[in-house]
């Protein structure tokens, strides 16, 4: 699911869910992102018509959140989640839970943790720090670090 050509990227969601729509087996990283998109009824209408989306751009400056990248975050933390990777991801998922989020408000939450590391490491033009991610979580939960 993971590149750089943003058509290729988005068809992996437009064909979830049309498998799932058509109640076809689902394969892969199918079943989280339609987990996923389920989670997100306000873009069910795009996912179901790829030609007007599949070149779409989104723009923060028009106050328009990209839903893929939305879904992308989701499933990158969902998978953060299932490995402990970063570690120490997963004690601020639950303690964030403990604070009385429900699981999507804390993936809320930790999106901006994320955002944060990827704008960072796009603005310096280097890889991800997953230690900038870390300690934003870490001050998000109020918490000491954990898994370092």
């Amino acid at each position: 699911m993971y590149g750089h050509d943003r058509k290729q990227m988005r068809e992996v969601f437009f064909r979830a869910w049309q498998r799932h729509r058509a109640q076809q087996p689902l394969t892969g990283v199918e079943p989280l992102v339609v987990a996923v998109a389920l989670r997100h009824p306000e873009y069910h209408a795009l996912l179901q018509d790829p030609t007007a989306s599949e070149d779409r751009d989104f723009s923060i400056e028009a106050g328009q959140t990209n839903p893929f990248l939305h879904m992308g975050m989701h499933i990158a933390i969902e998978e953060q989640l299932g490995l402990d990777q970063p570690s120490g991801v997963r004690a601020y998922y639950q303690t964030l839970l403990k604070q009385g989020l429900d699981e999507h408000a804390a993936q809320h939450r930790m999106m901006d943790c994320m955002g944060e590391m990827l704008w960072q490491a796009g603005r310096q033009s280097v890889a991800p720090d997953p230690g900038i991610y870390l300690s934003c979580l870490a001050q998000l939960c109020g918490t000491r670090a954990f898994g370092r």
